[in-house]
């Protein structure tokens, strides 16, 4: 994520920021410039640019009880802003939970959202594709009457994905990430790999590259649920960080896609911050990266990244947290991770063998 400034009075302003704290104005992204403006209220619920009156906006609706500052082009047909939209079954923001929870989810999902459009990814909603438009059910666990608490799943299927509201707390989404021997689980993180699922189908099931991607991931047409069964009873397979991002990457071959698109938005996102603060840890024999969002090559990506996360583990370890990322990229997780970055950079993967 870039930093921003106040397009008003110049003062550095950050992604979820709604109020310029040197000018005072009120701040609102607008997705389609991929840009923070300053802005000043006009008649109703229109709002400007405050120093151009001609570029007119609408808050999201959702900015209405503080989770989003996102804006709508004056002109659209919508109340919600381009990630808000996508929401069909959300927390009870009546409460005090809920509305917390709500914050944190959206948090997230705008984060995803920014990434999504950084590469002019196409995200229709179920009102413009009612057979596989992009939409979000943030579902609630299930008590029963003698107490017993059922989960919510987290899923995706045909574009719709469901997300568990319970892991916008961080008690128990880290409870869970202990139980469950995860080195990382994060509400961005989930968001990424369930997309992940979603980009498969689009670019490479419905765009025609499931040959290529057979060559790399393996071959998706393996049963699915008995090789989730398989990998829960017993374990995987012991050669898994050789070719794999996770050990739960190794399951199935979506799962491994969805496992590297969530690996590729880490990296070029991460190191779009790390460049905007000035922070970098590269081979000096290589050119500089410039916008990572821009590269097309996941090897050079990889170049910057790595070094950068040695660096920013020892930094975490300093301060006695866990490493920062806990992973390594092996030579074919590198390659997958160059397929992915092809396809969001329009570019046609060339897949090598694994």
């Amino acid at each position: 994520m870039k930093l921003f400034e106040c397009d008003h009075c110049g003062q550095t302003v950050y992604f979820d920021n709604d109020t310029c704290v040197a000018c005072g104005h009120r701040l609102g992204f607008a997705p389609s410039d991929l840009a923070i403006y300053a802005l000043k209220q006009a008649e109703g619920d229109i709002w400007y640019k405050a120093n151009d009156r001609s570029r007119k906006f609408r808050l999201c609706e959702n900015t209405k009880i503080g989770v989003c500052n996102w804006l709508v082009d004056e002109g659209e047909d919508e109340t919600f802003c381009v990630s808000c939209r996508h929401n069909n079954l959300i927390p009870d923001t009546t409460t005090e939970i809920g509305l917390d929870r709500m914050r944190r989810i959206c948090a997230a999902e705008r984060h995803l959202f920014y990434s999504l459009l950084r590469w002019n990814v196409a995200t229709p909603t179920r009102k413009q594709d009612p057979e596989s438009g992009l939409v979000f059910d943030f579902l609630e666990d299930t008590v029963s009457p003698d107490g017993t608490v059922t989960p919510a799943m987290t899923g995706h299927e045909d574009g719709l994905i469901s997300l568990r509201v319970a892991e916008a707390d961080h008690v128990t989404r880290e409870i869970i990430r202990d139980q469950m021997n995860e080195p990382y689980r994060t509400m961005l993180g989930h968001f990424r790999h369930e997309v992940g699922h979603y980009i498969w189908d689009r670019l490479v099931r419905d765009g025609g590259r499931l040959e290529d991607y057979r060559q790399l991931f393996g071959d998706e047409r393996e049963d699915y649920q008995e090789a989730l069964q398989r990998h829960y009873e017993n374990g995987p397979r012991p050669d898994w960080p050789e070719h794999h991002v996770s050990a739960y990457a190794s399951t199935h071959p979506w799962e491994d896609f969805a496992e590297s698109f969530a690996h590729a938005l880490h990296i070029v996102d991460t190191l779009e911050t790390a460049r905007s603060f000035g922070l970098a840890v590269d081979d000096a024999k290589l050119a500089p990266l410039g916008d990572p969002y821009k590269c097309a090559d996941g090897e050079r990506l990889a170049a910057a990244w790595i070094p950068l996360t040695i660096a920013m583990n020892a930094i975490h370890r300093s301060m006695g947290q866990r490493d920062f990322y806990p992973f390594v990229l092996t030579p074919d997780i590198v390659t997958k991770i160059d397929y992915i970055i092809s396809l969001m950079n329009g570019r046609r993967p060339t897949a090598k063998a694994a």
